[in-house]
């Protein structure tokens, strides 16, 4: 057996020659991925000074093995005696280069001994490490002990037990043999049916997760006591590339994605004339909405949603991400199948949530405090001060000319359409502006800023990240992507009394559809008790009651909300640019970000550099209401 006793050249003649490619490899610093016989594999993300090692001795389906392989380096084999040369050999190499070097290894016991059919709660599971003598190793493995006593598996609570390693066979061979630090890890099975050995997925995927950032713990407290590397957190010891599997699931489910434009498959084709005859008939009868013929096939999509793999990420961080735009995916693609019947409503209600007490209280106080203070009539076609369809058209070239300047990425195209209510809307890479569209001119730069300074921004920032993901949006998105293009209005300096108003009376009129009311009395309140005009009302109301009662307007005002909070909090807006996240997903994406997997932004809004932006950015941050926006 190769030993620390010899430097890898001394030794180098009895490895075999793909082992000696391997450590050429890691010499020269690029990446490692050998397969072996049986479900075996040496991974190498990068060098590092550790090596996580799991000896399946012929079980592929363990939870073990998931954790073994999260890692940026690790061993899966299922022969010890096989396993011991490939290890002293790279280890040698990794502890010529960083002076030290730590093998994890981690295992499962063969049975759950805490829990029995007549227990009347759920005890604890049983969780054992056991570290070599030297210092570093030791506090590696307090680090770890620490780290599994976290509440996220639920259910269960861990208790570790200490053990000796001569007491453990696989462990002391490990120690024995290739002389390197060593911290060993048994856990009880507990995501394991104790009758059948069937798998409780969830709790699975939760015990993965926690082991193996308990894991990077570990480490880290090992290159803290050697001074190793210089780490700001451990989750710096992640991956920093993802494996291939990765790459295919993300096309097939940014394919899935790109089938449908939820959207356009919900907004009316027949607005004005929905209006006009709501007019005729003096405001009381339910106005008949027309919608584009659905161009998916929604069972033939979600047949394929479902067959997109995730198992073999070997990421959790990841994995989880994608199973929740899987679910996202879901409930849009049930959504539109849904269309105009009773269905729609709930199936909105599940994907944008209802409107929260909180938030409806915020959205009446506005416009209790703002009455009076703005025109909510409608806008006059023959208003020196109003921008028809052409002029929006031709400030949005040019502010995406300006964008194209700066990042040749940045390739949107604006469609002029006859099928769409007065406005604009952003879908994918493209701009479509209504030919309807009138609005004043005092509002153009700040709606575009909007549309294009955040939606089309992050769909191009999010497209040069490598994964799609980030293009089409992480579920939940949208709540943050909204509050974020609200804010931009305010930073440039486009935020009036008005627009404001809208934005809260989307949420009174979302209450109100979700209550059950009724489109004709929604439009009612809108105008008896609120003070909007006829058109602005019923526009308003159509957005609500699209498709069947769209939930969707609530998340303007709760994004913004979020994003004011985040903001006061100490929160920064650069992770926002990188692509389409959710404020939950922040801490992920910086995360991602120092593993190295994500791009800084390529591109930042020109929002930010108005000369008032940075005093309204240090207003945000002091702490600002969004009443405070329209008086900033």
């Amino acid at each position: 057996m190769t030993s620390l006793r010899h430097t890898p050249r001394e030794v180098a003649s009895s490895y075999p020659q793909w082992l000696e490619e391997v450590l050429d490899c890691i010499r020269s610093d690029k990446s490692v991925r050998r397969d072996f016989d049986n479900g075996g594999r040496l991974h190498i993300d990068r060098p590092l000074p550790f090596l996580s090692v799991h000896i399946g001795k012929g079980r592929g389906d363990l939870a073990a093995r998931d954790i073994v392989a999260a890692n940026a380096s690790y061993l899966v084999a299922n022969d010890l005696e096989k396993a011991v040369p490939i290890i002293a050999a790279v280890g040698a190499v990794l502890n010529e280069r960083f002076g030290t070097f730590l093998l994890l290894d981690i295992d499962e016991l063969d049975h759950d001994t805490l829990i029995t059919d007549d227990a009347p709660y759920l005890p604890p599971f049983e969780i054992r490490i056991a570290s070599t003598d030297d210092v570093a190793a030791q506090k590696a493995a307090a680090a770890l002990a620490e780290g599994t006593d976290i509440r996220q598996v639920k259910f269960r609570t861990p208790h570790v037990n200490w053990f000796k390693i001569n007491t453990d066979i696989q462990a002391a061979k490990l120690t024995a043999q290739t002389g390197f630090p060593l911290v060993a890890v048994r856990f009880a099975p507990i995501y394991r049916q104790p009758e059948s050995g069937s798998t409780y997925p969830d709790l699975r995927e939760r015990l993965v997760a926690n082991l193996f950032d308990a894991g990077l713990k570990a480490f880290a407290a090992f290159v803290d006591a050697t001074q190793s590397l210089k780490l700001t957190t451990h989750r710096a010891l992640g991956r920093k590339a993802f494996v291939d599997a990765v790459s295919r699931a993300d096309r097939s489910i940014d394919d899935i994605a790109s089938s449908f434009d939820f959207l356009l498959a919900v907004t009316p084709i027949n607005t004005d004339a929905a209006w006009r005859e709501f007019k005729a008939g003096k405001f009381k009868q339910e106005p008949q909405f027309l919608y584009r013929p659905l161009s998916v096939q929604v069972e033939v999509e979600k047949r394929k949603l479902f067959s997109v793999a995730f198992d073999r990420f070997e990421d959790p961080v990841l994995y989880h991400l994608y199973r929740e735009k899987q679910q996202e995916l879901d409930l849009q693609l049930s959504l539109i199948s849904a269309r105009e019947t009773s269905r729609f409503v709930e199936y909105g209600r599940a994907l944008y949530g209802p409107v929260e007490p909180s938030l409806h209280r915020v959205a009446i106080d506005i416009l209790a405090k703002t009455a009076g203070l703005a025109d909510d009539g409608d806008d006059k076609e023959d208003d020196p001060q109003t921008a028809d369809c052409g002029e929006v058209e031709a400030a949005a070239r040019a502010m995406i000319a300006d964008y194209h300047r700066q990042y040749p990425g940045f390739a949107a195209e604006i469609e002029l359409r006859d099928d769409l209510p007065s406005g604009l809307l952003v879908s994918g890479e493209r701009l479509l502006i209504s030919r309807q569209t009138l609005m004043p001119k005092a509002r153009v730069h700040a709606l575009l800023s909007h549309e294009i300074g955040v939606h089309l921004l992050t769909y191009f920032n999010g497209s040069a990240q490598g994964l799609r993901l980030f293009r089409s949006g992480l579920s939940g998105y949208e709540g943050m992507q909204e509050g974020l293009a609200v804010f931009s209005e305010y930073m440039a300096g486009g935020m009036t009394v008005g627009r404001l108003r809208l934005i809260a009376a989307r949420v009174v009129a979302c209450a109100a559809m979700l209550e059950g009311r009724p489109f004709t009395g929604t439009y009612g309140m809108l105008v008896s008790e609120h003070g909007f005009g006829p058109v602005a009302a019923f526009h308003l109301t159509m957005r609500l009651y699209r498709g069947g009662g769209l939930a969707k307007d609530a998340i303007y005002l709760r994004g913004l909300l979020e994003l004011l909070s985040h903001l006061k909090s100490g929160g920064a807006l650069d992770p926002f640019w990188m692509g389409k996240i959710s404020a939950s997903h922040f801490r992920v994406m910086q995360e991602l970000s120092l593993r190295g997997l994500l791009k800084a932004p390529v591109i930042r809004p020109a929002f930010l550099t108005h000369p008032q932006a940075q005093a309204r950015l240090d207003k945000a941050r002091a702490g600002l209401t969004p009443l405070d926006m329209i008086i900033s």
